[in-house]
């Protein structure tokens, strides 16, 4: 979700401040458990934040979208706890601790936003915690929903390999899903998009309320 910080500040009068780098897709912005020196603003692309699990596994954190920073953890310059991809190409602004610093004489309002900002990265965290607890179908829907409140619009601009990346999920098993979801019309499938028709069938009450069985439960299946 975008935080205050994001919303209330037009970025395009500060980018001068940060450093322009190009990111290809499926390439890391910054790595787990590498020091950190300020942080990132996502100018254009989609990028997702994982973190790694004791077992070596990625767990989705977060999806970046447009507008929105990352990285905000080693503004105290200590190792970054996630990961931020690229899930297609991107560019992004890196602003380092003594640029940020430089914004905040002429902008001293960003220093009360900028720890808003914190604080609810941080609940967002906690929430992701939870995400593997949840059926597949809920954790795309949850997926999906964030990156149309994020993007103020029901087009979702990724394809089904990007979103199976995002998601942590195989192809197949996201396939699966939004083929019933099209059959339902609760989704439609574009070329390299999804538009969100139903966004009121994919909350958790209507969600488990939906006809067609589980992935889990087809697996048991058969």
């Amino acid at each position: 979700m975008v935080s205050p910080f994001e919303t209330d500040l037009k970025w395009e009068t500060l980018l001068a401040y940060g450093t322009r780098q190009f990111v290809k897709g499926k390439t890391a912005i910054y790595k787990q458990e590498t020091m950190g020196e300020g942080f990132y603003y996502l100018h254009k692309g989609l990028a997702k934040i994982v973190t790694s699990t004791f077992k070596g596994n990625d767990r989705l954190v977060n999806i970046v979208v447009p507008g929105q920073i990352m990285g905000l953890q080693t503004m105290d310059q200590q190792p970054h706890f996630t990961t931020a991809i690229a899930v297609k190409n991107a560019v992004v602004y890196h602003f380092s601790c003594s640029q940020f610093l430089e914004m905040l004489k002429v902008r001293p309002e960003l220093l009360s936003l900028f720890t808003q900002t914190i604080n609810q990265k941080m609940r967002i965290l906690l929430t992701a915690i939870n995400m593997k607890a949840l059926t597949s179908e809920e954790q795309i829907a949850r997926l999906l929903l964030n990156i149309c409140e994020d993007f103020k619009n029901h087009e979702v601009p990724l394809t089904q390999q990007e979103l199976a990346e995002c998601a942590g999920l195989t192809r197949i098993t996201v396939y699966k899903i939004l083929k019933a979801w099209k059959e339902q019309g609760i989704i439609e499938i574009n070329n390299r998009s999804f538009v969100v028709k139903r966004p009121d069938m994919l909350k958790p009450p209507q969600l488990t309320a939906t006809p067609f069985p589980s992935i889990e439960k087809r697996r048991n299946i058969h």
